[in-house]
Parts: C-alpha cells; sequence; structure tokens
C-alpha cells in the first residue's frame, strides 16, 4: 500500500481551499438549504467543543441514530474532531433492537434526528443517556428529549486547529444487521477506510476521482459500510457535494435535481426503476423505439434524465446479487451497472465488476490489494486485504472464529474462474438438509425466481421435508394481477426455475403468504434481509402440510399474531 492519509486531512483540504463550495444540500418541497465546506467545518467544529464540554473522556463512544440528511454528516465529523468514536444506528430499530445494541455499545451521548418512529424506539433508550436532538425534520417524528443542537451551538467557540488522531485508532464501530442472530459490532480504525479511498486513487479501477464536481445522493443507510465509504468517506477524498432525500414520496424528484455523477443502488432499487419506467413505456413498445435508429439515442436520453441519472459516471450495484436480465435491461438503456461485493467487516471493499471488463454472472474481480481464496471443503470466499476490520466489539471468539490466520471468512459460498471473477453461490449458514439427507443451498434458487416482477421477497425452505417450498411475498405487481394471471406466470416460473435444478433441489411449491415480512414484525433486518431463523420459527410448523398438499401454488392463510 503506498503511503495513506487520515481522510480528516482531506476534509481540511476542501474546507481551507474551496470554503465557498457547496458540499452538504437538503431538500424541503422544491427548495434546498445549501452548506459550504466552511460552513460544515465551523458547525462540526463548535459541536466537538460542546461534546468536550461535557466532559467526555477521549475515545468515548458516541451514537447516532437518524436517517440521512446534513446534519447526520455534521455530527460524524463532530464526534471524530472530538476525539470520539462514532457508533451510527439503523434509523427503523425497533425499540427492543436499539436498546440491544446501545446496552452493547457502552455509547455515552446518542444523537437523535430525523426518525419515523421515535415514540417506538424511545422505550429503547436508557434512562440518564445524553440525548442530542437534531434541528426538526418537517414530515417526521418530533425529538422533545435531550439537549437542543442549536443551544448548544450557542455561545461556543469552534474547535481550533486541525486535530488528527492516530490512523490506527478505533474510528467507528458499525453493527451488522442481525441477519443470524445478534447484531455484531465492527469495529474500524482510521486506516481502513483512507486505505480503500487511497486504492482507489492509485489504480483508479472505479474512475472515482476522474471528472470535476462530483455529485452524491445519499438514501441508504448512511451506517451502512458501502454508504459510510462510498459516499460519506469518498465525498472527504474527491471533494464531491452530497445531496440527500427529503422521504420516500420526494425521492425521484430530489434524484432528479441532483442528477449525481456516482449512484449507488441494491437491486431492489434497480427493479422499482425498472418497473416503473415499464409502466409507463411497456417492455414490446419500448423494445422497438430501441431499435430505430433515429429515436434509440434521445429515448436512452429522456429515460437516464428522468431517472435522475443522466450525468452518472458510476452505476454501482450490490448488497444483493443483481439478476444478470436486469443488469442487460439496463446496459439496453446505455446505463452500465458495476457489480460490487463486500462486507461490513473488509470495509465493503473485495470485488469490482470493471467497466472494461464484464463477466455476467459474477460479481467482477478483486480490487487491488485484495486476496481472495476459496475453501476447497467448503467453498467459503475468504479474503485478504489491508481494509479488514479490528475485529467484532466486546466478542474476541467471534473475532478469532472469522479472523484466522490472517483471512477474513466470509461465510459466503462462492467459485473463482481463471481469470479471477468471483461467482457468489449461496451463504454457508444458509444451507439446510432435506429429509432425503440432501443439502440444498437456497441462495441460487431465490434468484432465479426474483426474475419474475411478481414477486418481491422470497425465502427457501426446507427443513424436515422431502423437497424444499419457496414462501414469497408478492410485488405490488404480483398484487394487481388477477389469480389467474397471478397462478399462471408463477406455475411458469416454477416450472422453469425447476428444469435447471436436480431432482433434489426442485422446488415442490410456491406459499404465497398473507402476512407482512417488515422489520416491524422480527422477519427482516433494517437493511431489509430475510432471517431465515425466523422464518423456520414462523412457519416451519406448516411445511410438512403445504408440502403434502401437492400443489403449485398456495395462499397461505395469516399467521396468528406474534408477540
Amino acid at each position: 500500500m503506498p503511503q495513506v492519509k487520515s481522510f480528516l486531512e482531506y476534509f481540511y483540504h476542501w474546507e481551507q481551499t474551496t470554503p465557498q463550495a457547496i458540499y452538504l444540500r437538503q431538500p424541503k418541497g422544491s427548495t434546498w438549504t445549501d452548506y459550504s465546506w466552511a460552513e460544515v467545518g465551523q458547525i462540526a467544529r463548535t459541536m466537538a467543543s460542546a461534546l468536550q464540554q461535557m466532559g467526555l473522556p477521549p475515545g468515548s463512544h458516541i451514537g447516532i441514530v437518524s436517517k440521512n440528511c446534513c446534519h447526520w454528516v455534521m455530527a460524524d465529523l463532530a464526534i471524530m474532531l472530538g476525539g470520539y468514536v462514532s457508533v451510527p444506528f439503523y434509523p427503523n430499530l425497533t425499540g427492543p433492537q436499539l436498546a440491544q445494541v446501545i446496552d452493547h455499545s457502552d455509547i455515552k451521548v446518542l444523537f437523535v434526528g430525523k426518525l419515523e418512529n421515535w415514540t417506538d424506539m424511545r422505550e429503547g433508550v436508557p434512562d440518564g443517556l445524553d440525548i442530542i436532538r437534531f434541528p426538526h425534520y418537517e414530515g417526521n417524528s418530533q425529538v422533545a428529549e435531550g439537549k437542543d443542537w442549536h443551544e448548544l451551538l450557542q455561545s461556543r467557540q469552534p474547535l481550533a486547529g486541525n486535530p488528527l488522531p492516530d490512523l490506527h485508532q478505533l474510528w467507528t464501530i458499525l453493527y451488522t444487521s442481525g441477519t443470524t442472530g445478534t447484531p455484531k459490532g465492527v469495529m474500524h480504525s482510521f486506516y481502513t477506510a483512507s486505505a480503500l479511498l487511497e486504492n482507489e486513487r492509485q489504480h483508479n479501477n472505479l474512475k472515482l476521482f476522474e471528472g470535476e464536481h462530483n455529485r452524491f445522493f445519499s438514501y441508504l443507510p448512511m451506517n451502512h459500510i458501502a454508504e459510510r465509504v462510498i459516499v460519506e468517506i469518498a465525498s472527504f477524498f474527491t471533494g464531491a457535494s452530497i445531496s440527500f432525500g427529503e422521504n420516500i414520496d420526494t425521492f425521484a424528484s430530489n434524484l432528479q435535481a441532483t442528477q449525481p455523477t456516482l449512484f449507488l443502488a441494491v437491486p431492489r432499487i434497480w427493479t422499482k426503476f425498472q418497473m416503473a419506467i415499464l409502466d409507463r413505456l411497456p417492455q414490446k413498445r419500448l423494445s422497438l423505439l430501441l431499435k430505430l435508429p433515429l429515436l434509440s439515442g434521445l429515448l436512452k436520453r429522456k429515460i437516464a434524465k428522468g431517472l435522475g441519472l443522466s450525468k452518472a459516471r458510476i452505476l454501482l450495484t450490490g448488497a444483493a446479487p443483481t439478476p444478470q436480465s436486469l443488469s442487460a435491461w439496463y446496459t439496453s438503456l446505455g446505463l452500465q451497472l458495476q457489480e460490487v461485493y463486500g462486507m461490513t467487516e473488509n470495509c465493503g471493499g473485495c470485488t469490482l465488476m470493471r467497466k472494461e471488463s464484464i463477466r455476467t454472472g459474477t460479481v467482477g474481480q478483486p480490487v487491488p490489494n485484495c486476496t481472495i481464496r476459496i475453501d476447497p471443503e467448503t467453498q467459503e470466499v475468504q479474503t485478504q486485504a489491508p481494509w479488514t476490520m479490528l475485529g467484532y466489539y466486546k466478542d474476541p471468539d467471534k473475532t478469532e472464529q472469522v479472523l484466522k490466520d490472517g483471512w477474513l471468512h466470509s461465510a459466503d459460498l462462492g467459485a473463482l474462474d481463471a481469470n479471477g471473477f468471483l461467482k457468489i453461490t449461496g451463504r454457508l449458514n444458509d444451507v439446510f438438509k432435506t429429509a432425503k439427507g440432501k443439502y440444498v443451498v437456497p441462495g441460487p434458487i431465490e434468484w432465479e425466481l426474483a426474475k419474475n416482477t411478481a414477486l418481491e421477497q422470497i425465502c427457501v425452505v426446507g427443513l424436515g421435508i422431502g423437497q424444499p417450498l419457496a414462501l414469497v411475498v408478492l410485488s405490488e405487481v404480483g398484487k394487481s394481477l388477477p389469480e389467474a394471471a397471478l397462478g399462471n406466470t408463477l406455475e411458469a416460473t416454477l416450472t422453469t426455475v425447476n428444469n435447471q435444478l436436480a431432482r433434489f433441489q426442485k422446488v415442490a411449491a410456491m406459499i404465497i403468504v398473507a402476512d407482512r415480512w417488515e422489520v416491524d414484525t422480527g422477519i427482516l433486518t433494517p437493511t431489509m434481509k430475510v432471517k431465515r431463523n425466523v422464518i423456520d420459527q414462523r412457519y416451519s410448523h406448516l411445511y410438512t402440510s403445504w408440502f403434502n398438499a401437492e400443489q403449485p401454488i398456495i395462499y397461505a392463510e395469516p399467521l396468528a399474531k406474534q408477540p
């Protein structure tokens, strides 16, 4: 690795050399409030002074719970400038979930900001914990507890100088979403994120540093490693502005007003964009228009501008496998999606699909200075990189299990081809054994079923029965279809997928569940991933009867309300 500088040094650079340039942008209706680099620096420095005057020892843990907004970044900067450790939480946690991570993280202060369900979350905040509330964001929960942001800034002098932490000092604790149980606190130093971005600067794989006037649009949770590194930390390195969304209803207009140069989305978002376009322009007509030389280019530019992506140089997709058909559809519109693969434990930096080297069905090749190997017995993906985590907070046993002999054990299953392209084939912890003694990896089956836009959520199960079942939640498209049409499309998908599978993998039936799979029902993680252990707890008593029904499509009755 070349010489690495703390990302705070880059923040100071923009603060001093382009003080009046716009850094953060917050919408309210059709108007935007802009903050320059100098203004953000002044506010963060003043809040850092306020934190220090609270008598917190250096290195104290300070929490943030809020949806993405300007004050999120300001609070995070204040924590770093003050010499503390930031511990951000997902903004859609339930009260018990918040209580769990607050207790484990040992935070001394909690910034509370833009939230929809503060009344419920408040139950998870212990009495006596100091709270600092952001200025109120209209349309969100009113927070009355704690110290007011503006009042804390009054009559205080901003922190002087440009304090720099030791590069290997603890920077942040990021809690995983808890797919398989209790969330784990991943510890990263200032070095890890800085090293990953410096690696990009040196090798130019993503081409993040090309071009001027970079604009980022932030909407995925900022405590997620991808958003934290590719948006917040990358903005320090590149001098990019960050625009935020006001709410879900204004998402499209806010994105259109931003026209970012980089946009990161999960497959679910890319699918929703696709469905919105096809709702206005059916695929048959779209395909016809794209074949007309005089109209094709104009149509592509109009679609890109309508999405808010007309200026985007980098379009990223990750967090879950992106169906090949979806990537190909965007390519036909002149929008090249680049797959990225990583995890919280390696700062999100593992593989990248380079524009000049596309291999469908894979997540790209390792980024420079990241080494990947596949365990010959389990097919687990294992990695080495300079930006690997320090370990799990207060969990040395789990740390030892995951970091072995210098290798990070991902629990993802995969395969490398001769050219170093990595294909993810499932999750080690998701594999289950059927009653026939056969092991089934559900991930690839689910990815194939997900090509049907009538389905939004899918979980393939099979504990204790002879063949797998697919439990599904319908999308808005699926809900709008007549029952006969829905049944026909689902049966056709089931037949197509089963024809690709070995006999022991074939899905016996598709179960359309009536219950919501949401965070507040305990089935989804804060990142909207299905908790398979909870699915088994809720539904396994019905597996045998569904399997014995010998019907390809089954409409399930709602379950009794869970405690």
